[in-house]
């Protein structure tokens, strides 16, 4: 049976059954639970997993370091949905101490199978919006990668701190102003529209993609960020002739 079909009293034992046989297994130094959870068919199974797990390390500090140990085995794994999980587990610990799960990112950036991919964005994502620094650093680090993949997943990474933060991932984002790749350059369009919304940000981000030499780039960033306010009305800080006034105004 899947996770939501339970009712809601047994998706709270189901979530506890599983942080607490995550936990025997990192104490015994073994795997079978681990295994059990982290390759389960279903994706809120394996969430329930990978929230466990951050929450273990957080509060058991005398087993972080076999926890490591033991994400580290099993991100060499065959099965694709072990290593998402590994990824979207080190991306919990990275929350608090990214220095331990700076491998797995970079592991995970190169992995063959999409949704492991998938998870180092989102775990750059959540990194990047409560642990800033040591995120943003690696991933400048990527920007100018030869792969477009690599870009592109890094680009799109680090948009959840630009939503509150834009000028921290703004000067990042200037770096591929100039890329050729469309998905790249569409990606870039997207998340300069996603961190233009939010109160104050329209502001930031207009002050720093006018200093921008790419004109091109700038109008299709302005059409996205204009689009944005209307789709995403219910949650701007401007209506989309707000935004539209004041980017004439200043740009």
């Amino acid at each position: 049976m899947s996770f939501y079909n339970l009712t809601k009293e047994e998706r709270i034992k189901l979530v506890e059954k599983i942080s607490q046989s995550l936990l025997s297994d990192f104490e015994n130094k073994t795997l079978n639970s681990i295994f059990f959870y982290f390759s389960d068919e279903d994706t809120y199974i394996r969430k329930s997993a990978y929230i466990a797990v951050g929450k273990i390390y957080k509060s058991n500090a005398t087993i972080q370091q076999q926890i490591i140990q033991a994400l580290f085995k099993l991100v060499e794994s065959d099965n694709e949905k072990i290593r998402q999980t590994v990824i979207n587990a080190a991306g919990e610990i990275g929350i608090i101490d990214f220095n331990v799960v700076e491998k797995f990112m970079e592991v995970g950036l190169f992995d063959e199978h999409h949704s492991v991919r998938n998870a180092v964005i989102g775990s750059i994502k959540k990194m990047g919006e409560k642990n800033p620094k040591p995120t943003l650093k690696f991933a400048k680090r990527y920007l100018n990668h030869h792969d477009k993949e690599i870009r592109r997943e890094i680009c799109h990474g680090i948009e959840l701190r630009g939503r509150t933060h834009p000028e921290d991932i703004l000067p990042l984002l200037k770096e591929l102003q100039f890329d050729k790749t469309s998905r790249v350059r569409n990606t870039l369009v997207h998340v300069l529209g996603q961190i233009a919304y939010k109160k104050g940000c329209l502001e930031i981000v207009i002050a720093h993609i006018k200093k921008w030499e790419n004109k091109e780039l700038i109008k299709d960033a302005i059409l996205e960020i204009i689009d944005v306010h209307n789709r995403h009305k219910n949650f701007a800080a401007k209506t989309q002739e707000e935004a539209v006034n004041y980017i004439d105004n200043n740009l």
